[in-house]
């Protein structure tokens, strides 16, 4: 019964009420109603339902007047609302319409429509409220795109990163295919050229990224990433580096340009591509490259809105780039000077075979050393500045020509480290000295430091260091030696705390391992090592190459230094020692054994004479000024060294004597004599010692 046949009484209707509040609520909607009926068909839709509301779609099916991409979905939700399951509010669907271009984006709600019986009685349909909310969509996803632009682009200082978190950020979401081309010579530490970019400019292909409805990737397989192309003439992508300004292309099979592209008109055939948006990476008129942005298939086609997205987030990564390009080329600059300040070649050690490793990363202040030192001894160094860049290679190559000076001295290891944190400790005022305005003014410097040397003779070596690991050693039966050196402040530290110094004998064969910090940097590092060292059929080489392999993906990032040694001894044959006696006589009797030992080393005359005359200086200085007990020692090795041991602790010092003095001439003879000269002292006395250098093929 209509309520135009039901009898008016209180709280009743109108008769005719029902039709008026329909025609109001249709003709008056802020929203689009449709009313279906319960097999889901469409009755009636008022005119905010663009082009739904006419008579061609009376009867269809709901999801067929929408054309919806997911109808299964739709329709099962709309049969529950029919059950009674309760209304559904404010549901996203997508679809399109017959007579507007594009996908189109619908919020619908639904609530059951019941007969006069109330809920239990004859459902008639539904009433559909649907909202075209494709606009107010696409603004969102452009926000959402340029949010995920903004929070991962810029947090990683490497161009390669850089550029494949901007195409991650923009596909799928915002575009179908994404490319991102740099200009090569950026990529290698260039300054980006002035625009426009001349047109035989080489772009190299930083990162591409495709969504997965784009069956095949021509686009990108055309050109790899990593591959470099020059921009063909005539096509957007030369106009929009000559002029440095966006284009939105559409691309039809009539597009004219793709004549001067055809590997780039076939791929782009081939992915369906329908628009096309080319962006300029610019940086205050410098250009950095490109970046190419596709819609393909049934994506809406780009607007004039998503071109103003696309420059705002290509203007984030050309920022992005740029820091990156910077910090790789000073990072590539500290290298370079990280490694001119480092040995060029393993060194000969008369003792002791020698390896290293040094891998490059983060850290350009870590350095290692082997220093030849009198006596067939010699200095094993390694060490690390904090930090990263040119300030850390420079402070490391002061360090290390500050070390090289003081292990010339033969000083014990704890001395070389007191001295050389005395070194740290004015470097460290200097900078504090800056002015405010400098960028390294207030900021820390960090460094440590390990020193060892190792005497063939004693077979012992002496370890001190300075806020760095110990050394690891392994034996050549294949068990760890342990070695409890302690720890002393670090270079740059504020602590005034003493150096000591810890000595272990070692049996031939014993691999020493110096690590950079960052070797050792997590729990089971040390026993890791020393397990890779426990080999002794393994060259050095390999033995570090090993331990390289077994290291953790950040430690190799972070870059770090490793000197491995085996020691050995001095063959007999090459060494000749005499007990002398503190007797006036005694250096006539050290030239005859010297002249008798050189002539079976088969050494040339004028070798001879020199150190004869060398040795009769030392030893009657010694025999002179000196206390017993006396000893005088022959070295062959690349070079010819002669000691001479007495008990005294007075160091001799050469003089420069006047025509009329007597004496005075002797180590002035000797300085003219050797190539280096030198003393050093022990807890039983002082070494007087020189070097020659032999001429070719007299150390075979």
């Amino acid at each position: 019964m209509s309520y135009a046949e039901t009898p008016a009484g209180p709280g009743t209707p109108p008769g005719g009420l029902d039709d008026a509040l329909l025609k109001v609520l249709f003709a008056q909607s802020a929203v689009g109603l449709l009313v279906l009926d319960p097999q889901l068909r469409l009755v009636r839709a008022n005119s905010l339902v663009e082009g739904v509301g006419t008579e061609e779609y009376i009867g269809l099916r709901f999801t067929e007047a929408f054309r919806l991409d997911d109808p299964d979905g739709s329709e099962q939700l709309l049969k529950r609302v029919l059950a009674g399951e309760g209304p559904v509010r404010d549901h996203l669907v997508r679809g399109r319409l017959r007579h507007i271009p594009g996908d189109r984006i619908f919020l619908v709600s639904a609530y059951r429509l019941d007969g006069p019986d109330g809920p239990d009685g004859t459902v008639l349909g539904l009433l559909s409220a649907v909202v075209d909310v494709t606009e107010r969509e696409r603004a969102r996803a452009r926000e959402t795109a340029l949010a995920a632009v903004r929070d991962a682009v810029g947090g990683s200082l490497d161009v390669a990163a850089t550029c494949r978190a901007f195409i991650d950020a923009l596909v799928p979401g915002f575009a179908d295919l994404a490319v991102i081309e740099v200009v090569d010579e950026v990529l290698r530490g260039a300054d980006p050229p002035v625009g426009p970019l001349p047109p035989d400019t080489p772009l190299r292909r930083a990162a591409s990224g495709r969504c997965e409805a784009v069956e095949r990737d021509e686009v990108i397989r055309g050109h790899p990433v990593g591959g470099t192309r020059r921009l063909p003439p005539r096509t957007p992508y030369a106009l929009a580096a000559a002029d440095l300004r966006p284009r939105l292309v559409p691309l039809t099979a009539e597009t004219p340009w793709l004549d001067a592209d055809p590997d780039g008109s076939r791929a782009l055939a081939e992915t369906g591509a329908h628009t096309l948006i080319v962006v300029p990476l610019t940086l205050r008129g410098a250009v950095l490259g490109l970046v190419s942005l596709y819609r393909c298939g049934a994506a809406e086609p780009f607007d004039e809105e998503d071109v103003s997205l696309a420059g705002t987030a290509a203007t984030r990564a050309a920022l992005a780039i740029d820091n990156a390009r910077r910090y790789e080329r000073e990072h590539v600059i500290a290298s370079t000077v990280q490694r001119r300040l480092l040995p060029q070649a393993e060194r000969h050690q008369a003792a002791v075979e020698t390896a290293h490793v040094l891998l490059p990363g983060r850290d350009s202040g870590c350095w290692f050393d082997t220093i030849a030192l009198s006596g067939a001894r010699t200095a094993l160094v390694v060490g690390g500045v904090a930090g990263e860049g040119l300030q850390s290679a420079i402070a490391m190559g002061q360090l290390r020509t500050v070390i090289q000076a003081l292990a010339g001295l033969d000083l014990e290891p704890e001395e070389v480290l007191a001295r050389l944190k005395e070194t740290a400790d004015r470097l460290a005022h200097e900078r504090a000295a800056l002015p405010p305005s400098d960028s390294l003014h207030g900021e820390p410097l960090r460094a440590g430091c390990v020193y060892g040397v190792y005497d063939p003779f004693t077979r012992t070596c002496t370890v001190a260091r300075a806020g760095h690991p110990a050394p690891l050693i392994v034996g050549p039966d294949g068990r760890a030696v342990p070695l409890d050196v302690p720890q002393g402040p670090g270079l740059f530290d504020t602590d005034g705390a003493l150096f000591a110094p810890a000595t272990v004998t070692l049996e031939e064969g014993s691999v020493l391992a110096f690590c950079s910090a960052e070797l050792l940097a997590d729990e089971r590092a040390e026993e890791r090592i020393t397990r890779t060292l426990a080999h002794p059929g393994r060259s050095l080489q390999q033995l570090g190459d090993d331990i390289v392999y077994a290291l953790p993906d950040d430690t190799r990032s972070a870059g770090a230094a490793l000197l491995l040694a085996r020691t050995g001894t001095v063959s007999e044959h090459r060494v000749a020692t005499w007990d002398l006696a503190q007797d006036r006589t005694t250096p006539a009797t050290a030239r005859l054994l010297v002249r008798d030992r050189l002539q079976g080393w088969g050494l040339d005359e004028d070798t001879v004479d020199s150190t004869e005359l060398i040795v009769s200086e030392l030893v009657t200085n010694a025999v002179r000024y000196g206390t017993p007990p006396l000893r005088l020692r022959l070295l062959l090795d690349t070079t010819l060294t002669c000691e001479v041991h007495d008990g005294s602790t007075a160091s001799p010092h050469l003089r420069h004597a006047r025509t009329v003095d007597e004496g005075g001439r002797g180590l002035f003879i000797v300085s003219r004599l050797a190539a280096h000269w030198g003393a050093r002292h022990g807890p039983d006395g002082k070494v007087l010692w020189t070097e020659q250098d032999l001429p070719a093929g007299d150390t075979d």
